[in-house]
This record gives structure tokens, sequence and C-alpha cells, in this order.
């Protein structure tokens, strides 16, 4: 009878601890919170989140928006705090992610966030294949792209420029010419600063992009192409002849060091993503006076992407009001009133062109009709680990310029990483 009476006791105590669970989880829900979680400190870029936040209370009145930023270079700092909170179960609302393996390869494949298609039901039209195919996984899309920035972005002085009678070069051959014209002159060609050895890796992608076409370069993230082929050699060995035309100080100077350089006119030309131009223009320089642009050299008609994106974690506490969100950050209104601040494009095909500068109003129409490619240093082409095996690569590479080993590392690290 005492056991029997002891059961029942267990039994109530547990019923009581589920209904006070589930009484816990529907009050969480019903608070009219909104937990945002990103690297966003400084710049256009809070200014544009502050945008965006705008636009939510107005649609979505009487909520509170907590704006959960971790401040420090290129959401490294971030990126802790929130694998500390999502292996806790502590999720917030919503946090910000580069698109691509830097999401899929870590909380998707951890089964920590939920597929967000029905996000994208109404509204897929909008959106270029490129991009759904980045910030998909086995058929289900998962985080929501607020923005795009390019990274095979050729950067040049103009008044250089025009001196000494050249134009932007569009293929590599057409490069070296001009390198070649520039040095004579007494003036370095191109500005690298891989202080930050992802400058380097992005001036490789741009050159693998280039030699292998947009399909090509998108084979060597599935194994379609293989790292030993002709054509990726012939890149490794073309970017070591680009390196022999760069400054000397390269490996002391940061990337923003080296848009100093051409601002300064030491330099001619600077491979980098259009963050770039906010540099340059946060410099009063005005576009397409004193700066000139182009694709990368050989990479016209290919648009190398990244891209900040949005995700719904599993357990978000207040997920009723985190899907709200996602539905500003996927909107039109939403991009057009965080982009012109951030100093990017929106991810939509759509947007308001008139609310852009020139270069950014290029950038639009290069990316509505050019091939979507992934950025490798930039999260979206390759696992965190790929990428990582690469950039230790290519920091030997630069080094050493030793083709032939740097390809062996290349072939080693996709063998692992596809598990060939």
């Amino acid at each position: 009878m005492k056991k029997r009476k002891g059961l029942h006791l267990i039994a109530y105590l547990l019923g009581v601890a589920m209904l006070l669970t589930a009484f816990t989880f529907c009050g969480k829900q019903a608070e009219k919170k909104l937990e945002i979680f990103s690297w966003w400190t400084a710049g256009g870029e809070a200014e544009g989140l502050a945008e965006m936040f705008k636009i939510y209370s107005n649609e979505n009145p009487g909520i509170e928006i907590v704006n959960a930023t971790v401040a420090g270079g290129a959401g490294e700092n971030a990126k802790a705090v929130l694998a500390s909170r999502m292996q806790g179960g502590n999720p917030p609302d919503s946090f910000q992610v580069h698109a691509g393996h830097e999401l899929i390869d870590s909380w998707v494949a951890a089964g920590k966030m939920e597929p967000i298609d029905f996000i994208f039901s109404n509204i897929m039209e909008s959106y270029p294949k490129g991009v759904i195919d980045i910030i998909s996984s086995k058929g289900h899309i998962y985080s929501v792209p607020v923005n795009i920035h390019r990274a095979n972005v050729l950067w040049y002085n103009k008044k250089l420029f025009k001196k000494y009678g050249l134009k932007a070069p569009d293929s590599l051959d057409e490069f070296f010419t001009v390198a070649q014209k520039l040095k004579a002159k007494g003036v370095t060609p191109l500005a690298l600063g891989d202080k930050g050895i992802w400058s380097s890796v992005q001036l490789l992608e741009t050159v693998l992009i280039a030699k292998l076409g947009a399909n090509g370069y998108k084979g060597l993230w599935t194994g379609d192409t293989a790292w030993d082929s002709a054509g990726v050699k012939d890149a490794i060995k073309t970017f070591i002849k680009i390196l022999g035309y760069a400054n000397n100080n390269h490996n002391a100077l940061e990337w923003d060091g080296a848009a100093q350089l051409v601002i300064d006119g030491k330099c001619a030309m600077t491979v980098m993503g259009d963050w770039a131009e906010g540099y340059f223009k946060a410099k009063n320089l005005t576009p397409d006076v004193d700066f000139g642009w182009a694709p990368s050299p050989g990479t016209k008609g290919t648009f190398d992407a990244l891209s900040d994106t949005f995700g719904l974690p599993i357990g978000a506490p207040h997920r009723a009001n985190a899907v709200k969100w996602l539905m500003v950050c996927a909107s039109k209104e939403g991009q057009d009133a965080f982009n012109p601040k951030k100093g990017s494009i929106p991810s939509r095909i759509d947007g308001d062109k008139s609310l852009y500068d020139v270069y950014l109003q290029s950038a639009m129409a290069d990316f509505s009709a050019n091939d979507i490619v992934p950025s490798l240093a930039h999260g979206a082409a390759a696992s965190p680990s790929w990428l990582t095996m690469i950039s230790d690569a290519v920091t030997l590479l630069v080094t050493e310029k030793n083709a032939d080993k740097a390809d062996a590392s290349f072939v080693d690290a996709a063998k692992k990483s596809l598990k060939m």
C-alpha cells in the first residue's frame, strides 16, 4: 500500500513539474520581447540595424527589442559567446551569422536550427537561385540574408590610372600588363594587407574563379572539381606571380592599411570586398572620381558573394516574435532601410536603386545578372575547419611561394573535408 501511495506521489509531482515547465515555456513565448544577437556595434552597421528595429517596432508595437551585441573583430568574440549560449540551451531569439557553411556546418548540423522555408513561400522569386543555394541544406532554407557584399572587386586610384593612361584590367593578362607599366613608373601595382591571412585567401579565391569559372570554382566545394587539376595549379602559380607586384610590407598591414596605400597613391590597385568603398568614402573620397572599380581580373560575369543572415534557433524563447523579425529581414522595406546605412546591397533583386550610391547601384545590377558563387574567405563556401586548413596552407604559400607544396595541402584538406 505504501509503495502504491509513493508511486502516486511521484506521478503527481512529475505532473506538477511538467505543468510548471509548460507554463514557463508558454509564459516566455507570451512575453513581449525579442532578443537579437549580433556583432554590429560600430558605424553604419549599428545604424542600419537600428533602422530595421524601427520597422519592426512600427509593425509590432509593444514588443521590447533586446539588442544583444558583442563587439570585436569580425564577430570572433560574439561567436564564442553564442557558442556558449547555444550549447547551454539558452539561445537568443535570432542571431547574426554568415550565410553558408558557417551556419550549415555548425548549428544546422547540430540540430539546433529550425528550417524557415515558410518565410520564403511567397517571395522566392525575389532572390537569386545562387543565394538560395548558399542558405540551404538538404532542400531546406535555414537563414534570411539581409545583405550582400561582393568579394571579387578590384579598386584603383583613378588619378594614377589617368596620369599613366591606363584602364582597369579585365583579364589576368591585362592585369600583368598594367602592373608592369606601373612598376616601370615606380608605383607599386597592388596593395595587399594580409596580417589577417583572410585577405590573401580572398585574393586566391578570386584567381581560382578567374581560372576555373563559376561552375568550376563551385565544384571545388562539392568534389566535382579536383584540387590537383590543371586549372587549380595554374591559379596557384598565377597567385604567386601576383604577389610579386604587391607591397613588401603586406604582412604588417590589415586590409584597410592596404586601402590607405591606394588612397595615398603609393599603390595603384587593391583587390578587396566592397566594404572597401565604405572606407574610401569615410576618407572623403568620391566614387568614380577619386577611385574606380571593376570585377577582379578575369571574373567579369561572376559575383563572389558573402552575406550576413539571421536564423531561427530551436527553443527560441520568443519564437513568434522571432518569426516576425525574420519577416522584416526578408522584406524589401527592411533591406532597403538597412543596406544604404551598412554600405552593402540587398539580397533581394528588387531593391530601390535610388537609395544607393553609384558603386552600390552597379553592384546591384551585377548581382541580379551574374553567376553567384560563395566566398571562401567569408564562410560561405567551405566548413570552418576546411577554411582553417586552407588558410594555414595559404600562410605558407605566401611565405614560401611553393606551388606544389600548397596544392598538396589543398588536396589533403579537400580529402579530409569531403571525406573522399
